[in-house]
């Protein structure tokens, strides 16, 4: 797109936009929105399927919301966590520790998903430090992850392409990385699943040993991964293999459910349907705590994580300026309680399968356009992905990727597709081998109050997108 089409605005004259935007134009510019709708600066509406990235989980402008945050406006706006709590902040996290139902003691709060890594990392290290192990100083994740933007959880986990830019300046001595739980891809043809997770086992343990089991702090890994495979869940037992090991030698089992957690996959917790049932010693959520409302993440911690801080200095050894913030927890709070009173995890357990049998019927059906090019489609509760594959044996020299237009990734080009007709939903690229070089697969994660009516006008438009590239292609 030319930046005279992209960057203009007739509101600041024909000067480009004076953000520095992630993207190399200026996105367009949304004006209003309600529910799932979002209407554009010029009058044009779309359907957020992807909640922007798997946050906007009970759409825009519920009155709950909106009316709680306007309460907050009027008793207190801001108060410094290291000065003042609030009445907001603590009723949060007893909400939240009692729906934990025991797994949980504690919670930090901080803003936003990167944040809650970052505050992960650092709970974790100060645990060890308050309990007289300062030796540990290690931590194991996974390659193909994400756990966020800053230096540290970008070198805690493994995207090549976000890791490209800084990898001169991240830190390779304290973070350390073994295979993804990714069975489609890296299962060995011969291996039963069972015999997959356990070389994942014995492979965490092997780097345990190498690095001296004492001086690791924790496994850290997404219970489904996120953007950079596509909505990725782990084989059965494979959390309870890695927690064995953890629990082998003392180490922490730390969880990132920043974007899978507070209710993505139709659970509370991800760990509950897609882990193993296993709760973590650590965990971070963020996207779907404060639905978009606020900029809130959070830091969930065990009893044993919070009695050895506790039972030590007693303080978190942590803090940001707006951390707990008073507009944010209010916010957040009330989207808990959308969730809980209007039983939208009910509801996700009734439209996310309808989405996921309407996304394989329409593009890996017998009568599907798209089927030669779909690897898998795959997820859970409100969150699935596509991932397309074109060098298989039914796709190998069909098309011409070459001929889509702009000469993007076809994921990325679908991305785009689906913008213009009226849809939002997300693209990424290098999900399917370890250099980041490989792979399309496109994301949708919906409201958890999307009606089944509103899912079939989604996948009716994704499959059109995903088509209308094909055909551009030269199917």
């Amino acid at each position: 797109m030319s930046s005279s089409t992209t960057n203009g605005d007739a509101k600041f004259g024909s000067r480009p936009t004076a953000i520095l935007h992630r993207t190399p134009w200026r996105p367009p510019v949304a004006s209003s929105a309600e529910g799932i709708y979002i209407t554009l600066e010029d009058g044009k509406q779309l359907i957020d399927a992807v909640g922007g990235a798997a946050v906007a989980c009970i759409g825009n402008g519920h009155p709950a919301v909106k009316k709680a945050i306007k309460e907050q406006v009027d008793k207190v706006s801001y108060v410094y966590n290291m000065q003042l709590s609030n009445e907001p902040a603590e009723e949060l996290a007893h909400y939240l520790i009692g729906a934990s139902k025991g797994a949980f003691d504690l919670v930090g709060f901080v803003s936003g998903g990167s944040e809650a890594m970052e505050g992960v990392i650092k709970t974790a290290r100060q645990y060890y430090y308050e309990t007289g192990q300062p030796q540990r100083k290690n931590f194991i994740a996974r390659q193909l992850s994400f756990h966020g933007n800053t230096l540290a959880t970008l070198s805690l986990a493994y995207h090549p392409t976000r890791r490209a830019p800084y990898a001169a300046i991240m830190n390779s001595e304290n973070f350390h990385h073994v295979s993804p739980a990714y069975a489609a891809r890296f299962k060995g043809k011969d291996e039963t699943e069972e015999q997959y997770v356990e070389r994942l086992r014995k492979e965490l343990e092997d780097k345990f040993i190498e690095l001296g089991p004492d001086t690791v702090i924790g496994f850290v890994a997404e219970t489904v991964v996120g953007a950079t495979t596509g909505v990725v869940a782990a084989p059965k037992g494979y959390f309870k293999a890695m927690k064995s090991v953890c629990d082998k030698y003392g180490a922490l089992f730390i969880l990132d459910e920043v974007m899978s957690g507070m209710g993505r996959m139709g659970t509370l917790h991800a760990w509950e349907s897609y882990g193993d049932g296993v709760s973590p010693d650590l965990q971070a959520v963020a996207k779907g705590l404060g639905g978009g409302y606020a900029a809130i993440g959070a830091v969930f911690m065990s009893k044993r994580v919070a009695d050895g801080v506790r039972d030590a200095s007693g303080f978190w050894k942590h803090g940001h300026t707006y951390q707990a913030n008073p507009l944010a927890c209010a916010a957040s709070l009330a989207v808990q309680k959308v969730i809980a009173e209007e039983k939208l995890l009910d509801n996700v357990a009734v439209v996310g399968p309808h989405l996921g049998a309407l996304l394989r019927s329409r593009l890996q059906g017998p009568n599907a356009l798209a089927a030669p090019f779909v690897f898998d489609v795959r997820g859970g509760g409100a969150w699935w992905a596509v991932e397309f594959d074109f060098d298989g044996p039914e796709a190998a020299g069909k098309l011409d990727l070459a001929k889509i237009r702009g000469g993007e990734h076809f994921a990325m080009a679908v991305q785009a597709r689906a913008l213009e007709n009226g849809l939002v939903i997300m693209g990424f690229t290098g999900g399917a081998s370890l250099d980041g070089k490989k792979g399309h697969h496109c994301m949708l994660s919906p409201a958890y109050n999307v009606t089944k009516e509103q899912v079939e006008t989604i996948v009716d438009i994704f499959v059109r997108s995903v088509e209308e590239v094909l055909r551009e292609a030269g199917l």
